[in-house]
């Protein structure tokens, strides 16, 4: 009776290292032609599509870059207009396109609003500044 478990556990230990072995049962083990397991052109599409992939990142960088840039003058801007005591900076809005700031909304005197403007054309960054400032009120 012992000899015939012995003998069973190395029948089953048999089927195993056959069933692992490359070359042995399994479709698609290593050692076997790339043919048989249909990869044949898999490894340039996925080249190809790596590169694609690359350069989407690459352009997707330079627009948070520039964008990021933007915010950046945009608050900076903002921050100076919001510590003034001439602006009230709520009533005024900056938008910033590389280095081009447009400055609009409503102000309530001249002094005001040419206040506003020097605050944007002193930025550093800022090469162009764009007045769209309403004067309404007392002038």
């Amino acid at each position: 009776m012992r000899t015939l478990v012995i003998a069973a556990a190395l029948l089953i230990l048999a089927a195993f290292v056959m069933w692992g072995y490359p070359g042995g049962l399994r479709p698609g083990v290593p050692g076997r032609p790339a043919s048989e397991v249909g990869t044949s052109g898999t490894v340039e599409k996925a080249r190809e599509r790596g590169a694609a992939l690359g350069e989407q990142a690459a352009v997707a960088g330079e627009k948070i870059k520039d964008a990021a840039h933007d915010a950046a003058i945009t608050t900076k801007i903002k921050a100076k207009m919001a510590l003034d005591e001439t602006v009230k900076a709520r009533a005024v809005d900056v938008s910033t396109d590389g280095s081009t700031v447009t400055v609009s909304g409503t102000v309530h005197s001249r002094a005001e609003h040419d206040r506003a403007l020097a605050l944007a054309r002193e930025t550093a960054g800022v090469t162009t500044v764009i007045d769209h400032v309403t004067v309404v009120g007392s002038q």
